[in-house]
C-alpha cells in the first residue's frame, strides 16, 4: 500500500536547517515530501534558498497527507501572516493526522490554543508565555515531545524534532535503528553506525 506524502509547509524566512534531517530521512524511507505554501508563488528561506511550493495552503487537506511540518520562520513572531498555516495544523490535529511544529511554529500553534492542552516544548517556556496561550503547566523542558498527534521542538533540536516524527509514524525505522540513528546524528556516536546500516 503506498504512503501518503508528507507536507512541509514552506514561507517567506522559514528556517529551512530545522526539517533537513526529518524530510531527508522520510524521502529516504519511501515519503513523497510536498511543499505548502501561501500560494504556489516563490518564497525564501532564511538561508537564502529560493522555493517554489508544490500546493497551496488553499488546497492542503489532511485526508490526503500523513503529516504536516511547521518550520519556523521569522513571520511567526511577527505578524499573524502565517496563522493560517496554525488553522491547517488544527484541521489536521482534528482528523487525527500528525502535525510536527518547530522553533517559532511553536508559537503560532500556541497562539491557536493548540497547546493548551497537550503536552509540549519549544525554544523556552517564556518564549511561549509570551503569545498569552493558557499552555503553561503542559510545557516541558524537553528536545523535543510528543502528545498524541504532536510533535513540537526547540530551534536547536532538529535532529531530536526528526525522531519524534519517526517515532510517531512508525514505520521509518524500528525501535533499535531509530535509537541507533539519533546516536549517530545527535551525539556522533560512531558505534551507531554499524546498527542503522545492519
Amino acid at each position: 500500500m503506498s504512503r501518503k506524502p508528507v507536507h512541509l509547509a514552506v514561507y517567506d524566512t522559514f528556517a529551512d536547517w530545522e526539517t533537513g534531517h526529518t524530510t531527508a530521512w522520510l524521502a529516504r524511507s519511501g515519503y513523497e515530501i510536498r511543499t505548502v505554501g501561501p500560494s504556489t508563488e516563490p518564497v525564501t528561506s532564511l538561508g537564502g534558498l529560493r522555493v517554489q511550493p508544490a500546493l497551496p495552503l488553499a488546497d492542503l487537506r489532511p485526508e490526503d497527507s500523513a503529516l504536516l511540518i511547521l518550520p519556523g520562520a521569522d513571520l511567526w513572531d511577527t505578524g499573524d501572516d502565517l496563522a493560517p498555516f496554525a488553522r491547517a495544523a488544527r484541521a489536521f490535529l482534528d482528523a487525527g493526522v500528525p502535525v510536527g511544529a518547530i522553533c517559532g511554529a511553536t508559537s503560532g500553534i500556541a497562539r491557536e490554543g493548540l497547546l493548551d492542552d497537550r503536552a509540549h516544548t519549544s525554544a523556552a517556556a517564556m518564549y511561549l508565555a509570551a503569545s498569552g496561550y493558557r499552555g503553561g503547566e503542559r510545557y516541558v523542558e524537553a528536545d523535543a515531545v510528543t502528545d498524541g498527534d504532536l510533535v513540537t521542538a526547540g530551534p536547536t533540536e532538529p535532529v531530536a524534532f526528526a525522531r519524534e516524527i519517526f517515532g510517531r509514524l512508525g514505520d521509518v525505522f524500528g525501535p533499535e535503528k531509530l535509537d541507533a540513528w539519533y546516536r549517530l546524528f545527535h551525539d556522533s556516536d560512531p558505534a551507531a553506525f554499524e546498527t542503522l546500516n545492519s
